[in-house]
């Protein structure tokens, strides 16, 4: 499914701000809850990462927004349209690449995207430069006359990937969109959603590469057993489940130890486990709270210890997954592949 050629508003009334609204949204498959009353907004020209493992009900979720299956409770608008009431209107606001290459076959990589683009109403001469630029973008351009049967399953994503991308859709949504695909051609991929950001779309990005949320994504939200379990920018994440660390290098790395011992020495909690590593030039302090924060480096400055730089540390995104949600990201950044349960929906899609 493929967006429109401009960014259009809808002109039904006033705008709340966010491109994306989702209210109580349910969704069964035979005894499987695969969404269980999900609350979502996304603000208008931002990325929202959407993070959850296996069978979480990420790929659900799209799949309602994009007006593929019909939800059993709940409401949800894009770009103003009703998913239930106004489907046709809200098709042609935006774009969809999911987790499998969608693209006709028999027909050249040119040939698909210009097809696609006269289909969304660009002129023949806009159909055939946007096709020209986006084969291009991604490294497609000497394959651009051979069949999308001849591709290779990375070609045939990219290929996809710049299908949902020609008309610039007003939201734009991106369901795993680089499983699989190598290093640069994922660079390729962030690049182009970037720029369209930039333009004033607005991205909803299901993911399991936590460099890639961390890359794109301006807020992020944890999706499990098809509940919402937590939201928030990175950084508001990360500070979440703790963890942070304050990391000291002093002027001179003899001075580590006796920094270690007089932080041991103040009482304060945690601070005690403090740790020199004379490897790195380093003091590495658990830090609890931003006062604790504060204190630490009081006494530093009073014991007249010089510092050459100061810095700290949150957990890795990987990390706060693991804590949220107990379990491991699942899919291997290199072979794309992972485990764990699926939705019965998610297995078909």
């Amino acid at each position: 499914m493929y967006g429109m050629t401009r960014i259009d508003k809808n002109p039904n009334g006033a705008r709340s701000g966010n491109a994306v609204e989702v209210r109580g949204l349910v969704k069964h498959y035979g005894t499987t809850k695969a969404l269980d009353g999900v609350d979502l907004d996304v603000r208008e020209g931002t990325v929202l990462g959407v993070l959850g493992p296996n069978g979480a009900g990420k790929t659900t979720l799209v799949r309602i927004l994009s007006t593929l299956v019909q939800p059993d409770a709940g409401t949800a608008k894009v770009a103003g349209y009703d998913v239930l009431t106004q489907p046709r209107q809200l098709r042609r606001t935006i774009g969809l690449t999911g987790q499998y290459a969608s693209v006709d076959e028999k027909l050249s990589g040119w040939e698909n995207l210009y097809m696609i683009g006269r289909l969304l109403d660009l002129s023949r001469k806009d159909a055939r430069s946007r096709s020209d630029e986006l084969l291009e973008r991604f490294s497609l351009t000497e394959a651009a006359k051979k069949a999308a049967m001849h591709y290779s399953g990375g070609m045939r994503r990219r290929l996809d990937l710049a299908a949902s991308m020609i008309g610039r859709p007003a939201v734009l949504y991106l369901d795993e969109p680089t499983t699989g695909l190598d290093p640069r051609t994922r660079n390729e991929v962030w690049d182009e959603v970037q720029s369209m950001v930039a333009e004033g779309a607005t991205v909803l990005l299901t993911t399991q590469y936590m460099e890639e949320a961390e890359k794109l994504a301006n807020e992020l939200t944890i999706i499990d057993r098809g509940r919402i379990i937590a939201g928030g920018g990175v950084d508001e994440l990360k500070a979440r489940i703790g963890g942070r660390t304050l990391q000291v290098r002093p002027t001179d790395p003899a001075q580590l130890p006796a920094m270690a011992r007089a932080l041991a020495e103040t009482g304060l909690d945690g601070v005690s486990g403090a740790t020199a590593v004379p490897d790195e030039g380093l003091l590495y302090v658990p830090i609890l709270s931003d006062q604790q924060l504060t204190s630490v480096i009081g006494l530093l400055g009073e014991r007249g210890f010089s510092v050459a730089h100061i810095g700290t540390h949150l957990p890795s995104l990987d990390e706060v997954f693991l804590a949220i949600t107990g379990k491991k990201t699942s899919t291997d950044p290199d072979t794309g592949t992972g485990s764990g349960s699926h939705t019965p929906e998610e297995v078909a899609a």
